[in-house]
């Protein structure tokens, strides 16, 4: 090496310590009394709009925070005029519809250039008419559009055999959640108070009772066909059902929602879930001031973020998934396994196991014990596999024998989770009844929960961390299922973040763990993609439109997150000393930085692929952290081995 290379050299090493110092106070600061992270997490327009929809429908509007949320809608309003699924993103007709809705209902003039513009753009696209079920949902309510214009989801479904067809097993617990309230709602089929008594018929390019088409085939193909057929009929025969058998099934559906009610975190600890609730308890002519009533507005209430000027109204909360990657970031910053706040976040991940609580993840695995973590403070209905593999690791990381009995219980849980085909979904087990994503109501393509790579990955690597053989027999179904799920190209695809690479590295990592040798073509054609994708900034960038496969390599510009998943998988696969790895590290070193952020504006999370996407607000704190300190300890051993699961 010359003398200049080693300047060079010795110059980065000497910002890369000064950075990790930095950001990992600033990290530290963030972290709660009690030892756990929390950041907001933001997703598009559609969930503040809900929430003003909402407050409308039960004729209380939110007075106060209306005018914020109006700031927040006006600002991330697109240059087509309409909102999009995430930043920088297309023209989505859903997004827009209840965007422009909102800011109506909040009392913006029409004829104002940004509600113009909006409108144009939507009776541009078709109108309202051609928004997606959920929406079309919420106009019914609000008597927009006729009832017919949503698919008919009968109330009885809650008294059918676990063998029918369509049983609510057979959905995602997402799915399920926000369903079972709904069908109260299309029984009862109440009307929005609407105090205001706006409407947006000028949204419609034909008149809403005169449209024939709003109910479509969701894939375009055969089954889809035959579900349209059976809508029909179902449309035909519901008036006739009886009276008895419809009672107790809106019984037994709020039965439902009153076992997972789950305090002031919300059925399900997502919003449509719990907005659908509290509309179904005013429907019902709950008085307000009832427990349950009481507690699901709270739950509502708790999802707003309020800043400077705006508000927004969160999907969820991720304080699970912030502290365990969090506290993976500021470990391999060089934060003390033993430091007094690490030991308070090992606490707070055990107090908030779920230990006593058989989920709805039992109907497929009844004889495995509880032992998970929900992604939220609490959700004991739903443990997430994803949530529950990254806080073992940690756990097993910082090291405290009070670990153990945690670790070992969860892991139990985890291994009870596998699917038959090898893999794991998020939150239940063997969840792909596919020919249900033909139905109607599935327009969002976002029903069920099958096993995913990057799930599978992080399972992988907690028990190949826990010291579990690659030879054992859950383990190596789990490679198996990695390898037969790999791209064409080499990438893997990601489910639960933006995208390719994304799952790209949670296998990389999985694989590094299990002793997958970084010479196997399998690692080999990874690398080979992940080289090739690297900008000429030296960073990493997909977009969110890579969900749709004709669009799968379509970048916009390098992120902090992306980039720093390119280079943990980098080093995972034994790159650490290539080029490509250093110039990712230079362009984190290079990129702003407010407080313990990088600089980020694109979503890189996703919710549901091609309908919601998320901006989890820590992942340009912790990942970019993570990836950058990783590369400094890396360097300074003779072993440039990474030595754990993630």
């Amino acid at each position: 090496m010359g003398i200049t290379a080693y300047n060079e050299l010795g110059t980065m090493n000497g910002r890369i310590d000064r950075l990790v110092e930095d950001m990992r106070d600033e990290l530290a600061k963030l972290r709660q009394d009690d030892g756990h992270w929390l950041f907001e997490l933001e997703a598009d327009s559609t969930i503040p709009s809900e929430y003003v929809m909402l407050r409308h429908f039960l004729g209380e509007p939110n007075l106060e925070e209306e005018p914020r949320i109006a700031r927040y809608l006006r600002r991330i309003q697109g240059d087509h005029g309409g909102w999009a699924l995430f930043h920088d993103g297309d023209f989505d007709i859903s997004a827009s519809v209840k965007a422009y809705y909102a800011l109506k209902l909040i009392g913006d003039d029409v004829e104002a250039p940004h509600m113009v513009r909006a409108r144009e753009a939507i009776l541009a696209y078709g109108g309202a008419a051609r928004a997606n079920v959920f929406t079309r949902f919420a106009m019914a309510l609000f008597a927009q559009v006729p009832w017919r214009a949503v698919p008919v989801m009968p109330v009885e479904i809650m008294l059918l055999p676990r063998w029918f067809p369509f049983h609510l097993s057979k959905v995602s617990y997402w799915s399920r959640t926000v369903i079972v309230p709904l069908l109260i709602l299309t029984a009862l089929k109440p009307q929005a108070v609407n105090p205001t008594g706006r409407g947006i018929a000028e949204l419609f390019v034909v008149p809403p009772e005169e449209e024939r088409n709003y109910n479509v085939n969701p894939t375009g193909r055969t089954w889809g066909e035959i579900f349209l057929l059976l809508d029909k009929m179902l449309r035909a025969v519901e008036p006739m059902l009886p009276k008895r058998p419809r009672k107790r099934a809106i019984a037994k559906a709020m039965e439902f929602a009153t076992e997972r009610l789950n305090g002031t975190e919300g059925l399900g600890g997502i919003y449509p879930a719990m907005a659908n609730l509290v509309m179904s308890y005013h429907a019902l002519g709950y008085p307000k001031d009832h427990a349950d009533y009481a507690v699901a507005r709270e739950a509502v209430e708790r999802l707003l973020v309020f800043g400077e000027d705006e508000t927004y109204c969160q999907p969820c909360l991720s304080p699970v998934w912030d502290s365990a990657l969090a506290a993976h970031a500021m470990m391999e910053a060089g934060e003390e396994p033993d430091s007094p706040e690490l030991a308070k976040t090992m606490a707070w991940f055990r107090d908030n196991q779920i230990l006593d609580v058989v989920g709805d993840w039992a109907d497929r695995k009844p004889d495995v014990r509880p032992g998970g973590w929900a992604f939220q403070y609490a959700n004991d209905h739903y443990p997430d596999v994803d949530d529950t593999a990254a806080v073992v690791m940690a756990m097993h990381r910082q090291g405290d024998p009070a670990n153990r009995e945690a670790i070992e219980r969860a892991t139990e849980w985890i291994v009870g989770m596998q699917s038959r085909n090898g893999g794991w979904g998020a939150f239940d087990a063997d969840n792909n009844h596919d020919y249900l994503n033909h139905i109607p109501f599935a327009d969002h393509g976002a029903l069920l929960d099958p096993p995913t790579a990057d799930v599978t990955a992080r399972c992988l690597g907690m028990l190949a961390q826990l010291d579990y053989d690659r030879d054992h027999p859950t383990v190596a179904a789990g490679i198996d299922y990695l390898k037969r799920e790999q791209e064409p190209d080499g990438s893997w695809y990601g489910r639960w973040g933006a995208n390719y690479i994304y799952g790209t590295w949670s296998v990389l990592c999985a694989l590094n763990a299990v002793g997958e040798d970084p010479q196997s073509p399998t690692m080999r054609r990874a690398v080979d993609w992940l080289m090739a994708r690297q900008l000429d900034d030296g960073g990493w960038g997909e977009d969110c439109a890579s969900y749709w496969h004709r669009r799968r390599s379509e970048v916009k510009t390098s992120t902090p997150s992306q980039t720093a998943w390119a280079v943990l998988a980098l080093m995972a696969a034994g790159e650490v000393e290539s080029e490509a790895v250093r110039r990712g590290i230079a362009y984190l070193l290079e990129h702003p930085r407010e407080g313990a952020r990088w600089t980020e504006r694109h979503y890189t999370g996703t919710g549901f692929p091609r309908v919601f996407y998320l901006k989890y607000h820590g992942y340009a704190a912790y990942f970019p952290l993570w990836a950058v300190a990783r590369y400094r300890s890396l360097m300074r051993r003779n072993d440039r081995t990474v030595q754990y699961g993630i």
